[in-house]
């Protein structure tokens, strides 16, 4: 069974909305979005070491670590577990269902089963756990 995790630091990012030109009608990916979903493919390539795209289901677990905010209370900052704010969770697992197309499999339909927590943390990052599911 293959497995391998890697971690994108900064803040993360959930998949934008489409954009669209008014004049030609043609939809476009955010820049936010997809800055993020280079840094992504960046560093889930370095991980996978050029090995080739998973070809079977696949299960990921990912931790995304939001920064304190400076402003909360003393008290607050000590108790700070759960991001319950924006992005949401599934749109953090889009954007990295999109980036990992054809780097660490094929197609983001092959995902069989996901896990996302949200947390506050000192160090802001995306932490995944990627495995092939057994058959």
């Amino acid at each position: 069974m293959m497995e391998f995790s890697f971690t994108v630091p900064g803040v993360p990012v959930g998949k934008g909305r489409p954009r669209f030109v008014k004049a030609t009608g043609r939809a476009y990916t955010p820049e936010k979005t997809a800055s993020y979903e280079s840094l992504i493919a960046y560093a889930a390539s370095q991980a996978m070491r050029g090995a080739q795209p998973i070809n079977a289901p696949i299960g990921i677990k990912v931790q995304a670590v939001f920064p304190i905010p400076a402003s909360w209370t003393k008290k607050r900052k000590e108790s700070a577990v759960w991001h319950t704010s924006k992005p949401d969770g599934d749109n953090i697992l889009k954007a990295l269902g999109d980036a990992l197309n054809g780097i660490v499999w094929a197609d983001d339909s092959q995902v069989a089963r996901t896990s996302i927590a949200k947390v506050y943390g000192d160090v802001p990052g995306l932490h995944v756990f990627v495995e092939a599911l057994g058959v």
